[in-house]
């Protein structure tokens, strides 16, 4: 279970710190929503180490992570723009993912493995600038699979993509979380996003995270 207790930060200049706690379990979706300036990405900021809380844990298997560097983080990261390197093929892009020292072969093997499972067989020479927008979160998720981190955070993942793509990358999204126990944290402002994964809902007010309906 990843547990988030009495989480605080204020940015500078902000009179009153944002408060987050909640709980996510492996294997499901927890979404947060919110108006835009409502701490959303602030709260995923946290999660990922980029910014260090005033007070409060971060529990992932009761390990606390606010000491560990981004790095070390046991988190991946998937933001709306799917962060690829265009020049890139999209077996080098997938690549990216794995720890540093695996072999050419085994490497190979786990990139089209990766690839297949996000339904994007056969297309690993292709240079990732001439594919989709939904190709592209594709093949960020095979990435993301190779990384093999129990905690992947998604911010606004599918709003760039049209409504067709943008569910066929949700329910994607959904497997995968299912089948890897990830702990899968969502911000979304696609209220049938929400609808549609997450089986855990928060909204933040008045910068306060609470339970939502």
């Amino acid at each position: 279970m990843l547990r988030v207790e009495n989480l605080a930060y204020a940015h500078p200049g902000q009179a009153e710190p944002y408060l987050f706690s909640f709980t996510a379990e492996a294997g499901q979706v927890t979404a947060v929503s919110g108006p835009s300036g409502s701490g959303k990405s602030t709260l995923l900021d946290l999660l990922a180490g980029f910014l260090t809380p005033s007070a409060g844990r971060i529990e992932l298997d009761q390990q606390n992570l606010v000491p560990l560097p981004p790095e070390a983080r046991p988190v991946s990261l998937l933001l709306q723009s799917e962060s690829l390197f265009d020049h890139l093929t999209a077996a080098r892009n997938v690549g990216l993912g794995l720890p540093a020292g695996t072999g050419r072969m085994e490497a190979a093997k786990q990139i089209d493995a990766a690839l297949a499972e996000v339904g994007l067989e056969g297309i690993g020479h292709q240079v990732a600038s001439t594919l989709s927008g939904g190709q592209k979160q594709r093949v960020a998720l095979a990435r993301t699979l190779l990384r093999a981190r129990p905690v992947l955070l998604l911010d606004e993942p599918f709003s760039a993509l049209d409504d067709e793509t943008r569910m066929a990358v949700r329910e994607l999204v959904g497997a995968l979380t299912t089948r890897h126990a990830w702990h899968t944290i969502l911000v979304s402002h696609h209220a049938d996003d929400v609808e549609a994964l997450a089986s855990r809902r928060y909204v933040l007010n008045q910068r306060r995270l609470v339970a939502g309906q």
